[in-house]
């Protein structure tokens, strides 16, 4: 079964943060995260998309929100759909 990649995203962040995450829901402006959890949440994005994430691609913009985190995701991936297959390597 595919899954979109903001839900996978969004799945990411409700379980590691315990509470529902809307798609634009700004975390970090709202106080949930903070730069610990940036770190988990890149962590999670290398090794589950298998991409680097590079010192020039950490700009906050990137990761404020769920839409704004599988665009990224879809960027780095050069994937031209939202769907990733599932049972990737973790």
């Amino acid at each position: 079964m595919q899954q979109t990649i903001e839900v996978e995203i969004r799945e990411f962040l409700e379980s590691a943060l315990g509470q529902e995450i809307a798609p634009d829901e700004d975390y970090f402006a709202k106080g949930i995260v903070d730069s610990l959890f940036a770190l988990e949440l890149v962590t999670f994005l290398e090794h589950r998309f298998e991409f680097e994430i590079d010192v020039e691609d950490l700009s906050l913009d990137h990761f404020r929100t769920a839409v704004n985190v599988a665009e990224f995701v879809r960027k780095k991936t050069a994937s031209p759909t939202a769907e990733v297959p599932r049972g990737g390597s973790h």
